[in-house]
């Protein structure tokens, strides 16, 4: 059974990153309050032309961190080239330094509105959230890694958290628990494919809830259209007759939920960077 890939969708997400990377050989160009400012306002020129959403940020003497908003189909590790390297040109042509001003590497964190740990809990609960608890047989599939998979980048210290949820067409129920099962054995060949990992998977009827972990150089975007078609693909192959019955010609809706997730809220991270914590 043929079903159409998609190639686009409409997005409803939330994608924030606490970023910090450090100056070559930890030296203080940024100490006093000129040095700061120069930083602060080349960064702030650099998110406006690249549409990055600088949610907030501070300078230290040594370092740099920020709290930046990102869309979909952003990486992570572009983004971070494209602020050291045009943020190391306005700071040396501004502070006449005649020397490398980054460190090679980065740490990035995915932080959201709520914590991670909450969100864990939630997925854990989908069966007596949507009423099929009670069911002698609920049509409801979970999945929780025992031994998440390790993910590494060079030169990166990251961890990358993502809450994503995928609707059927029309949100027609077609999932039970054994065809869950099948995807979400398969969906894990797949994430080890293209190099991400996922944490957990909740299927119910008419809806999907995961949580992936990605690497710097992927963007979210390329891990979902990975889910949605090959997971489109394989029920399509294994499964014609569910899609048949439910009377859709496309397993999925071509809308996606994509939100980051982390051990402290955006909130948190805001406050703290602003100074509001002490």
């Amino acid at each position: 059974m043929f079903l159409t890939p998609y190639t686009s969708l409409t997005w409803a997400y939330q994608l924030h990153y606490y970023l910090c990377f450090r100056t070559h050989r930890r030296r203080e160009f940024f100490a006093n309050a000129h040095q700061a400012e120069v930083l602060t306002s080349a960064l702030t020129e650099i998110c406006q032309r690249h549409d990055y959403h600088l949610l907030e940020r501070q300078p230290y003497p040594d370092h740099l961190c920020c709290l930046i908003s990102l869309r979909p189909e952003q990486v992570i590790s572009s983004v971070v080239q494209t602020v050291k390297a045009n943020a190391s040109r306005a700071a040396s042509a501004e502070l006449g330094l005649a020397v490398p001003v980054w460190a090679r590497g980065f740490l990035v964190r995915s932080v959201g509105s709520v914590r991670l740990s909450v969100v864990k809990e939630y997925l854990l609960r989908q069966a007596e959230h949507h009423g099929y608890a009670k069911r002698r047989l609920p049509p409801v599939y979970r999945y929780r890694a025992t031994a998440p998979v390790i993910l590494t980048a060079q030169h990166a210290s990251f961890d990358l958290h993502h809450h994503l949820v995928f609707a059927t067409a029309y949100r027609r129920g077609i999932f039970g628990s054994r065809m869950g099962e099948a995807l979400g054995q398969y969906w894990l060949r797949v994430a080890a494919k293209h190099g991400f990992a996922i944490d957990q998977i909740t299927i119910v009827p008419d809806h999907v809830h995961l949580l992936v972990r990605i690497v710097p150089k992927l963007s979210i975007a390329d891990s979902v259209f990975a889910l949605l078609n090959n997971g489109q693909h394989f029920v399509g192959k294994n499964y014609p007759q569910a899609l048949v019955e439910a009377g859709v010609e496309q397993l999925w809706q071509p809308s996606v939920y994509a939100g980051t997730r982390g051990k402290y809220t955006t909130a948190l991270i805001k406050a703290w960077l602003s100074g509001c914590l002490l």
